[in-house]
């Protein structure tokens, strides 16, 4: 499998999980979204040290291979990241899981514009009609909410950011997500003492099956993390980009046939535009992929003959 083929699965595999995200948070009630994110930090960075003990021992827990200037990315990557969590726990346990996916539809064109403007690269023609395509149907989404969706523009802002971090911080995916939160676990585990000390946490308070829960934050955390960090490195960040429309569908569908949130038509015709967008898309980059191999094997195939003859 190539490098690029194995990105784009490891990307894949990514965003179907978030895309689930939806149906586990609101099980971990009634703990507040800061406990929850308290909870997934603390619980990840044990995860992730658990992973590099068994593949690479206590040296690559205690000294991972990064320079100063990854350790300052990675801790701002964590940084954005947490703001990203946090926010998205709190929208989907307040009834606003479709408009955290309306968030994750406008991420990508983030996503895309820092790939554009900041490291320069370079879309086809039909990639930039599938983006104003898409750009239309975010617009008719916030025009149909009658308001400024500052739930969905702050997630796609945090991880659109994120994702431009991880992309140029060129770490290795465990090394990454160890040291993105070990700078958050500080402040994370403080916060869950403290909850503790009065009363107010529910850790240890409502049972052991919740208990348990809330430490799964931090596997169903960590595994897709790990899968995005692998495939950062292998994808061009504007296809990235794209690809993330994946969880904002899953998302959406769990909103509305789950949480039986309001689909009135405008809102599901904005949402059609989205998914046109990507179709567009997937099926450019799949041609392009498939005359590409073509065009490698005709290649091999003329620098055979004259071998054999």
């Amino acid at each position: 499998m190539s490098e690029a083929r194995r990105g784009t699965v490891l990307g894949f595999a990514a965003y179907l999980i978030w895309g689930l995200f939806p149906l586990y948070w609101p099980e971990l009630e009634p703990a507040g979204a800061l406990e929850i994110l308290s909870h997934r930090v603390v619980w990840s960075l044990l995860v992730v040290a658990g992973l590099l003990l068994v593949t690479g021992g206590v040296r690559a827990v205690l000294r991972p291979a990064l320079t100063a200037r990854q350790f300052r990315l990675l801790a701002l990557a964590g940084a954005l990241i947490a703001v990203n969590w946090g926010l998205y726990i709190w929208g989907v346990n307040h009834g606003h899981v479709v408009e955290t996916a309306l968030g994750y539809f406008v991420n990508p064109l983030v996503t895309v514009a820092l790939s554009v403007v900041v490291l320069r690269e370079r879309l086809r023609r039909v990639q930039w009609a599938a983006i104003g395509i898409a750009a239309v149907g975010v617009v008719v989404l916030t025009v149909q909410a009658g308001r400024l969706p500052w739930i969905a523009l702050v997630l796609a802002g945090s991880f659109g950011s994120y994702s431009l971090v991880k992309k140029i911080v060129g770490a290795e995916p465990a090394d990454g997500l160890l040291v993105e939160t070990a700078t958050l676990t500080v402040p994370a585990f403080g916060y869950l003492l403290a909850i503790g000390a009065t009363g107010a946490g529910t850790f240890s308070s409502d049972g052991a099956g919740h208990g348990a829960l809330l430490a799964g934050a931090g596997v169903v955390t960590a595994v897709p993390l790990l899968l995005f960090a692998g495939a950062a490195p292998r994808v061009p960040l504007s296809q990235l980009g794209l690809m993330q429309y994946l969880t904002p569908t899953i998302q959406f569908l769990i909103g509305v046939l789950v949480r039986h949130e309001p689909l009135p038509p405008m809102r599901l015709f904005g949402f059609c535009l989205v998914w046109v967008a990507l179709a567009v898309f997937t099926w450019e980059s799949v041609a392009r992929q498939r005359r590409a191999r073509l065009l490698r094997r005709g290649e091999a195939a003329a620098l055979a003959e004259p071998i054999a003859s």
